[in-house]
């Protein structure tokens, strides 16, 4: 399969996706009731987010030149992708990147997110039947030549055991925070909202962490939130706010909440869903260069960072952890 050829079913792959057709919407619902966390709004959202940024036809061809991919590979590599299953469709860039490349890839889904993945696969397969020899998915990841591994800093121990004599891209937790000074517009604090809420703050994208002058207002900052106020309504988020409710009681811990989200000190970048770490700074630029090169930050939202309201809207050339898939895999 010549490179075009990929590129071009990749964009027929995204008309589908975005086609509302029966089939379609019935493997999103299935996705649904097999993990009560991905919503048929978040769902949706990350949909649109993938045939926005990583399907459209120019920016394919766009990006793919910046790489020496051959039109056609002679000699493809195997690559096994481990993927996560923390939001929907988390692992389609390692998808598109591998696919793209020509090589071939072996998939171990995540058990809570493998319908949307599979479905989409075979949907490659009925466009193109080629596209049969480079995809397959297995729960064992043997005798591949390379591999990237999503997953928790426990796994990932696991991984680097397991894939250290391989060429190998590993992942692990990650988190993103956001420096506010106080001058946010209405309209801004309503798209960082976006940044905690969306996926219910499961993503490594989503902002777990604030930091704020002091004396900071926070009146304005809960005011936005309300707007996701019914995730409250969500029996597992609900059973999430409530434990960290109690806990924060039983430990006489100062908290602000809505009733939708606690938010609490804590020097912590992570924070458990439902809650919202925040912490006093007193200079912007010294903060600001003691976040940058954290290897535990994903993004950096706001003041220096990325705009309000972008961070679950990554491009193709947004690399997990900052490192280069493309690179890696066109390089095998």
């Amino acid at each position: 399969m010549q490179l075009q050829e990929r590129i071009d079913l990749l964009a027929q792959l995204g008309e589908y996706m975005e086609s509302g057709s029966a089939s379609w919407e019935q493997e999103k619902q299935k996705a649904f009731q097999h993990n009560g966390w991905f919503t048929p709004e978040f769902i949706n959202l990350s949909i649109k987010n993938i045939v926005s940024y990583f399907l459209d036809k120019n920016k394919l061809s766009k990006w793919v030149s910046n790489y020496q991919l051959p039109n056609e590979r002679q000699a493809p590599k195997n690559i096994g992708l481990v993927m996560a299953g923390n939001i929907p469709l988390v692992g389609f860039h390692d998808f598109l990147c591998a696919f793209i490349s020509g090589h071939r890839q072996t998939i171990k889904a995540s058990s809570k997110d493998e319908v949307l993945i599979r479905h989409l696969t075979n949907k490659l397969f009925s466009l193109n039947p080629k596209a049969k020899d480079f995809i397959s998915f297995s729960e064992m990841l043997k005798g591949c030549d390379a591999y990237i591994a999503t997953g928790s800093n426990n796994s990932a121990r696991y991984f680097e055991y397991y894939f250290n004599i391989y060429p190998h891209i590993i992942r692990r937790n990650r988190t993103s925070v956001a420096i506010l000074d106080g001058s946010e517009t209405k309209e801004s604090m309503g798209k960082l909202a976006d940044d905690v809420f969306q996926y219910f703050g499961l993503g490594c994208r989503n902002v777990t962490k604030i930091y704020v002058p002091e004396n900071y207002d926070f009146v304005p900052l809960i005011d936005s939130f309300k707007k996701y106020h019914y995730l409250s309504e969500h029996h597992k988020y609900k059973n999430n706010y409530d434990y960290q409710l109690a806990i924060l009681i039983l430990n006489k811990q100062y908290y602000l909440t809505d009733g939708a989200i606690l938010i609490t000190e804590n020097s912590s970048v992570f924070s458990p869903i439902s809650m919202l770490h925040f912490e006093y700074y007193k200079d912007s630029e010294t903060l600001y260069q003691s976040l940058i090169g954290n290897e535990d930050i994903q993004c950096l939202v706001g003041k220096g960072g990325i705009p309000f309201g972008q961070a679950q809207t990554p491009r193709l050339i947004d690399f997990a952890d900052g490192v280069d898939t493309m690179k890696f895999i066109a390089e095998l």
